[in-house]
């Protein structure tokens, strides 16, 4: 459980570093510039964490996914990209597709545990 907290934090510095890049312009702009460095190097060391307790596929798959709606919110909320049903419906897929793997890998666990 501990390990999705750390996740949890991973991914909200990736975000937070993601935007930071494009703020950087180029890394043209310092404080920006600053936040990319401390973002990822914060992002990465919370990953390192939650891999202690879980498994790289799931940990790895669920950072990358979310961290990428998340920063699609950003996008939309921060920097006035646009919505369409496709970018929408992408989206869906990749939370579907973390929720898809997490249940598997739920699975495989528990019939593991009853297999000792």
């Amino acid at each position: 459980m501990k390990g999705m907290y750390y996740l949890a934090g991973s991914i909200i510095f990736e975000a937070f570093a993601t935007t930071m890049l494009k703020l950087s312009d180029g890394f043209t702009n310092l404080l920006p510039t600053i936040g990319v460095a401390a973002g990822f190097l914060l992002a990465f060391l919370l990953l390192s964490f939650a891999l202690k307790t879980m498994s790289l596929s799931v940990a790895y798959a669920t950072w990358s996914g979310v961290g990428t709606a998340l920063t699609v919110v950003i996008g939309i909320l921060l920097f006035d990209e646009g919505i369409s049903v496709l970018k929408a419906a992408g989206v869906c897929l990749v939370i579907g597709g973390i929720a898809l793997l997490n249940t598997g890998t739920s699975q495989a666990q528990t019939a593991a545990k009853e297999v000792e």
